[in-house]
């Protein structure tokens, strides 16, 4: 899927957007966009995404945890052991099937979650304190494309990208 660069834009603007999303993903994973207070830097990356689907979507197996992020069941095994042994995750057995695996956020995986959350959510107002509401939308619903175009090449390549969904 190769593309003509004169047919999406000029090479230089191109050279900035890539090195402003490499200098961006450098950053994030420095901060882990850990928000401020006491909790910066307290969730990685990949237990964030996991929490924040199963809050959002409910308790379910590792497969279709695995599918839901787009990435596969042994390393969302992987990614979850560590959780349950935290408390932050449950693990149950699926009510039909006794011998599937059904993982639940915790009633301490919710709380930690939110205070994650409450933490990056004034991380994101103390870095845009200076934005109009509309820069501030505009930039998300931007990041949001990008993501999911990201996301869907990625899928086509057959190449995981982790989770990059809006729910995450």
């Amino acid at each position: 899927m190769s593309m003509n660069m004169t047919t999406v834009g000029d090479t230089g603007l191109l050279d900035a957007m890539q090195h402003e999303v490499a200098v961006f993903a450098r950053r994030a994973e420095q901060t882990r966009l850990g928000g401020v207070g006491q909790v910066r830097n307290s969730m990685d990356r990949a237990a964030y995404l996991l929490l924040n689907r199963l809050d959002k979507e409910g308790p379910m197996g590792v497969k279709a945890l695995a599918a839901s992020m787009g990435i596969d069941s042994s390393t969302v095994t992987r990614q979850v052991a560590p959780l349950v042994d935290t408390g932050l995750v449950k693990r149950t057995s699926h009510p039909e099937d006794g011998r599937a695996v059904v993982l639940q956020l915790s009633p301490r995986g919710l709380s930690r979650l939110e205070e994650v959350r409450s933490s990056r959510r004034r991380l994101m107002a103390e870095l845009t304190h200076d934005w109009a509401p509309e820069e501030r939308e505009a930039f998300c619903d931007l990041l949001t494309r990008f993501n999911t175009a990201l996301s869907a090449r990625m899928a086509v390549t057959g190449v995981g990208v982790g989770d990059s969904s809006p729910a995450s």
